[in-house]
């Protein structure tokens, strides 16, 4: 497996956290009383996600160019 597989794999596992994560903090904000430490920690390592994918991307868009 070369580099480009390995970094596409690990895009796809942390879209699909992403987007997990995104179920879980709708689910808890629809509960009442929910637990807003809880979603701040989850909000907070969405955006960990985020900065990591767009990473990859930057790291992979110069080899799909080429």
């Amino acid at each position: 497996m070369n580099e480009q597989e390995i970094l596409q794999q690990k895009l796809d596992s942390l879209r699909s956290e992403h987007r997990d994560l995104d179920d879980v903090i709708a689910r808890i904000g629809e509960q009442a009383p929910f637990d807003q430490l809880q979603i701040q920690r989850l909000k907070k390592r969405k955006l960990l996600l985020k900065d990591q994918i767009a990473r990859i991307e930057s790291r992979l868009l110069p080899d799909i160019i080429a």
